[in-house]
């Protein structure tokens, strides 16, 4: 796989739509694949390593053909800091509240933090500019994510707990994008060093965390590798990078809210996971709440 050639060629918008819908596509079955094996055999812990060996079977030779030329200029504390915010903790906190709340509520609750909590960050950090169509949008995802969790507020459960989970990991992911972007770090490097540094304490993680694997199928396990490390790990980030250099940014973003809708159609059909309609509702409000500011003129 050449990341630089992928990166620097001149491709149609319209492999660079397809590139963004595949994205879309992984993602979504990355969340609903993760809550299938969660309520069978595997365990959080199961997923994460899956994750990673499988994207270390990819970045490896890529790494091998590149070079450690940009590594080596991020510096390993840099590096370690970035794999702490979106390595193995952050794919932990994911799969850990997958395994108490629905794939449409990882789905809809984590991109809807990331963006909300990116916007915050932005504005302390660099002193963005606010338009008023960034208001109305994150206004419209403040209320969707009030009413997404409303339910499961009035009760103490392990719904409620996923959803905090979900949250959490908004705010993880939103530090390492203003880290990312204060640093100057492209998005290859950043997750070839996140990779690399979250494969270190798997050994350990395995030594503490319960693990599901010897309950599991070879298909199952096989998968999950497949899935959740190649594609997930590695083939979603290359195509994204790609759909922004073709696209630009702006655009490229609007496949992001797709990615709510898709996971709560595809998890009610595989999973038999249904939604309230409040929680319809606050999908809409969420996916208004990302779209609107991307379609404004700034």
């Amino acid at each position: 796989m050449r990341i630089s050639i992928l990166a620097d060629s001149d491709g149609s918008k319209r492999m660079a739509v397809i590139a963004g819908a595949a994205f879309v596509a992984i993602t979504t079955v990355q969340f609903v694949a993760a809550r299938f094996s969660l309520r069978e055999h595997l365990t959080a812990a199961d997923i994460v390593g899956l994750r990673f060996a499988g994207a270390l079977f990819v970045f490896l030779p890529v790494l091998w053909k590149t070079g450690t030329a940009k590594l080596r200029l991020l510096g390993w504390r840099k590096a370690g800091l970035l794999a702490l915010l979106v390595g193995l903790p952050y794919t932990l906190i994911i799969n850990q509240g997958l395994t108490h709340a629905p794939a449409a509520h990882a789905a809809a609750l984590s991109p809807a933090s990331i963006v909300f909590f990116s916007f915050l960050l932005s504005r302390l950090v660099f002193k963005d500019k606010v338009s008023r169509a960034r208001i109305i949008g994150i206004g419209a995802i403040i209320g969707g994510l009030l009413l997404f969790v409303s339910p499961a507020a009035l009760k103490t459960g392990d719904t409620l707990r996923g959803d905090l989970l979900f949250a959490g990991s908004g705010i993880m992911f939103a530090l390492y994008a203003v880290l990312v972007r204060f640093w100057s770090v492209d998005a290859i490097t950043a997750a070839i060093a996140a990779v690399l540094f979250s494969c270190l304490p798997l050994p350990l993680l395995y030594t503490v965390a319960p693990s599901g694997l010897a309950a599991a199928s070879i298909a199952e396990i096989a998968t999950q590798f497949v899935i959740q490390g190649f594609l997930a790990g590695a083939v979603a980030i290359v195509l994204y990078t790609y759909t922004v250099h073709q696209l630009g940014p702006r655009q490229a973003s609007l496949f992001m809210p797709c990615i709510p809708v898709t996971t709560a159609v595809i998890g009610m059909v595989v999973l038999g996971e249904m939604l309230t309609l409040p929680q319809f509702v606050a999908i809409a409000a969420i996916t208004f709440g990302m779209v609107f500011p991307m379609l404004q003129k700034s």
